[in-house]
């Protein structure tokens, strides 16, 4: 036997035998304030536990701190009939509690009385047995449940065995609590009796066998009795209101000395301290004896540190496991598994950088990539992956690179107390500042200070501050390379919202006619030519209508814009009319020529120096729309517009190139320029 359980064992033994033994009432004192410790102690630990679990000891401790008190009643009773004093608690009861006055004496300790049997107990008592009648009749239905789950394979065999000893305890628990709760009723009940027994012995032993009169015997004997009753009764007034706390919330495997020991002092040290507080202010403030109170409240304040100690011992040696456990699982082989990972949007930065992503710091550059999400969800309808941020101490203090499936796409400098000044054309004069190159559109611009900010703008300079320069080109980044971030997991959830709406359209489409990858090609080539799919039925629409026609998805992207000509006529033209390249008639018939089919698809097969000649005639022609500050624009036939496209990325990656059949029928179209062979 462990020593906290032979401690536990001869504790409960002593109790029966102060039954039998007289005690000294040096002793007594200390056994009644221990008893209103030990009240104060399952008090707290009642409020505190979180689970009826946790302190499954309870039913068990309830009858052994009735037994407790009830053998102090008769100890204390024995020194009352026989001596006519029961130590210096009752004394101190008797006089500082009722003041001297048995009568109010009396009344209070009914009032106690009553307000535990009645309220609390009754309370508690009825709680009991609703709570063990409900728990169980729910046991069948939990076990089926278990059951349950491990025929599906969500649980284990392990884990379906922990489960039902848990239901198990805890209608044990409840069970063991319907009848715990009599104990308490009886120990209120049996308070009552002997407090009358004591006043009418009292009585006649004074009157009798030490001649006192009535109002002697009155005083000295209901005094006592009064005193022993609240000494007792406060005590069980505590306990019952426990009672009332833990019944609401089952049974060990382990035995009561180590539940005991483990239960109620391991887990809150901290109540060891507060008791100890309470002890040393009752045993010095107050005329109760000083020293059982002040040497009780050394004891708990003792234990609290041991307990605490331990806490923080074992908190530091699981600590050391854990991190064991970390380095174990480093060194593990398929742990290399998690390097593999590649994210699909970067953003490192230099140190000096820190402060715009430091949300402790006025950093606002989190806020601004939420927006950027927002932005391009509505512009492109595309979800953008999380954006990783990182801080490389590689790169210069002021410098950032993004990254785009872990490979660095791009890359800018700061100057973090300055801001960037930029020309639209239509500036009055030069600005001073320090030459720089816009870092998203290349364009050239000037780093000025704070206090030019303000001249800049009057001039007409557009300024900005450097958390929106990165924003800027973070968000030119990702549009430009949205293609590459829609992969087949982004367009299943965009189709599945769409079937929220439209499940006809998309269990027509997908997967009986196209597979996701299929749909995924479709919209990555939007992408790569700045077209929004937000309107994704329009969009599986089409894919419908013109499956039979060809599975080829360059086609097949085609037949969309086409579709989707109101949306690219709203982007690229401005009032009724747009001004165009177009290719010559003989132009367009050589590139038709040349298309070659195969299996995979389809490509365009021209000799070099015809590909030169094309590319050198639409250079020039685009130098033209450059130098009077409009944006280049080719028009072509609908057959040939992606092959023309392809051709043109050489040169010009962001070239738009329409076809004529995505322009609506409404808009005047002007040419300005032809591109000959």
């Amino acid at each position: 036997m462990k020593f906290g359980d032979i401690i536990i064992a001869l504790c409960i033994i002593g109790i029966i035998l102060i039954i039998i033994i007289p005690i000294p009432k040096f002793t007594l004192d200390i056994l009644l304030s221990l008893n209103i410790s030990f009240a104060l102690l399952i008090l707290l630990i009642s409020m505190y536990t979180q689970d009826a679990l946790q302190f499954s000891i309870f039913p068990s401790l309830l009858l052994i701190t009735t037994l407790y008190r009830l053998s102090l009643n008769i100890s204390t009773t024995r020194h009352i009939l026989s001596d006519g004093d029961a130590g210096n608690v009752i004394r101190a009861f008797g006089n500082f509690v009722i003041q001297g006055n048995p009568i109010i004496g009396f009344i209070i300790f009914l009032i106690i009385v009553i307000i535990q049997f009645l309220v609390i107990t009754k309370g508690a008592e009825r709680v009991a047995e609703v709570a063990a009648r409900f728990t169980l009749d729910a046991m069948p239905g939990k076990q089926m449940a278990i059951d349950a789950d491990l025929n599906s394979g969500l649980i284990t065999e392990q884990e379906a065995r922990e489960r039902r000893e848990e239901i198990q305890k805890a209608a044990d628990f409840y069970g063991a609590m319907d009848g715990a709760s009599k104990f308490v009723k009886g120990d209120a009940i049996a308070g009552i009796i002997i407090t009358i027994i004591n006043i009418i012995a009292g009585f006649i032993i004074g009157m009798v066998t030490k001649d006192l009169t009535l109002n002697q015997a009155l005083q000295q004997y209901t005094l006592l009795t009064v005193g022993d009753g609240l000494v007792s009764q406060i005590p069980a007034l505590l306990v019952s209101t426990a009672t009332g706390i833990v019944v609401t919330r089952a049974a060990s495997d382990s035995n009561l000395g180590q539940d005991v020991i483990k239960q109620m002092f391991s887990y809150h040290p901290k109540l060891m301290f507060i008791i100890s507080g309470v002890l040393a202010l009752l045993g010095i403030g107050t005329p109760l004896p000083i020293i059982p109170y002040v040497g009780l409240a050394i004891t708990f304040s003792a234990t609290g540190y041991m307990m605490y100690s331990n806490v923080q011992k074992d908190s530091e040696e699981e600590e050391q496991e854990a991190e064991q456990t970390d380095v174990e699982e480093i060194r593990k082989p398929e742990n290399v598994k998690s390097l593999l990972k590649v994210e699909d949007i970067e953003l490192e930065f230099g140190y000096g950088i820190i402060p715009l992503a430091d949300v402790n710091q006025g950093g606002d550059l989190l806020d601004r990539i939420v927006m950027i999400r927002r932005q391009i969800a509505l512009e492109l309808g595309v979800i953008v992956p999380m954006v990783r941020l990182r801080d490389n101490i590689q790169l210069s203090p002021n410098e950032y690179v993004i990254k785009i499936k872990g490979v660095e796409v791009s890359k800018g400098e700061l100057l973090f107390d300055h801001y960037l000044a930029m020309n639209p054309g239509t500036a009055q004069e030069n600005i001073e500042g320090i030459d720089t190159v816009e870092p998203a559109f290349g364009l050239p611009a000037k780093w000025i200070t704070e206090e030019q900010r303000d001249k800049a703008e009057i001039l007409g300079y557009t300024v900005v501050d450097p958390p929106s320069v990165i924003a800027t080109h973070l968000t030119e980044i990702i549009k430009r390379n949205a293609h590459e971030l829609l992969g087949r997991q982004e367009v299943k959830e965009l189709i599945d919202n769409v079937k929220e709406e439209r499940p006809a359209l998309v269990e027509e489409v997908v997967p009986k006619i196209f597979t996701i990858g299929e749909v995924q090609k479709v919209l990555a080539n939007l992408l790569k030519e700045n077209i929004s799919i937000r309107d994704m039925v329009t969009i599986l629409e089409t894919l419908a209508d013109y499956a039979d026609v060809t599975r080829d998805t360059d086609m097949l992207t085609e037949y969309v814009r086409q579709k989707l000509s109101r949306y690219i006529t709203k982007k690229y033209v401005e009032g009724n009319s747009i001004r165009v390249i177009t290719l010559d008639g003989t132009l367009e018939q050589l590139i038709m020529d040349s298309i070659k089919q195969i299996e995979a698809g389809s490509y365009l097969s021209m000799p070099p120096d015809r590909v030169q000649s094309i590319l050198s005639s639409l250079s020039e022609n685009v130098e033209k729309f450059t130098s009077i500050g409009e944006q280049p624009i080719v028009l072509t036939a609908p057959i040939v517009r992606i092959y023309f496209k392809r051709l043109t990325e050489q040169i010009a990656k962001d070239l738009v190139v329409l076809s004529y059949n995505e322009i609506e029928p409404n808009i005047e179209v002007q040419s300005v320029g032809m591109v000959k062979i």
